[in-house]
């Protein structure tokens, strides 16, 4: 994706859209700051190539190589963060695994069979019993409010 001399002055919001890019380029703008949610969900991002004052996104190591030039700062080949030496600041949950996310981001995602806040329940959500709760509560509450408001209604 090259978005080089673009006259960019910020990220654009549809790039949260292109998260399959492979080579992002974004030199020759005006960037005063690439913001740390910006490119979440870039996990195939294995070349970066923004202006030279900035750094690359999650610092130099998250990326295997990064390199300097009049021009420009190339971050090439996106490191996983969950394989790292360096302690998470935020462990996953029991019950989960870390993923990347992008560039220096990581999400915990749940084990089978568990899901929910923190992976604590097991099981599949009960899809079966809450659509039964919920639609026979909906007809109950319209049966008993078609049958108190129907008295209001002007007969012809």
């Amino acid at each position: 994706l090259d978005l080089s001399n673009c006259s960019l002055h910020s990220v654009p919001p549809g790039l949260a859209e292109a998260t399959t890019a492979i080579v992002l380029d974004l030199t020759e703008n005006p960037l005063a700051a690439l913001p740390s949610g910006s490119l979440l969900g870039f996990t195939h991002l294995q070349s970066l190539a923004v202006p030279p004052a900035l750094q690359c996104p999650g610092g130099s190591d998250t990326w295997q190589e990064v390199t300097v030039d009049g021009s420009s700062r190339l971050c090439r080949g996106q490191r996983n963060p969950c394989n790292s030496s360096v302690e998470l600041a935020w462990p996953c949950p029991e019950n989960s695994v870390c993923a990347p996310d992008g560039p220096g981001l990581t999400q915990c995602l749940c084990d089978s069979p568990f899901h929910g806040y923190k992976c604590l329940r097991e099981g599949t959500f009960p899809m079966l019993l809450f659509g039964g709760i919920l639609g026979t509560a909906t007809v109950s509450l319209s049966l008993l409010l078609w049958g108190t408001q129907r008295r209001k209604a002007k007969s012809p």
